[in-house]
């Protein structure tokens, strides 16, 4: 498809010089870009978890010198794991 791009004379005239250094066009390194930008902004952004806190007065008595098998165990009680 044919269409028109207004582009600033100093930016015609780089992308000019390096299409004759790699021997393509300056078509080619446009649709290069332009699949590398749409590339990057389909990529999912950067997950952040939120800030979930409680307030309390911390773990249950007995837990707080409980291994992470015992801490397990209490999780799932009573849930069938």
């Amino acid at each position: 498809m044919k269409t028109t791009v207004d582009i600033s004379d100093n930016l015609l005239e780089e992308a000019k010089k390096l299409a004759a250094r790699e021997g393509t066009t300056v078509r080619a390194l446009i649709e290069q870009g332009l699949r590398q930008i749409i590339t990057a902004r389909k990529r999912p952004g950067v997950f952040r978890l939120r800030k979930a806190t409680f307030k309390g007065q911390g773990l249950q008595p007995g837990v707080s010198t409980a291994t992470w098998d015992q801490i397990r165990d209490l999780a799932y009680e009573g849930r069938g794991g």
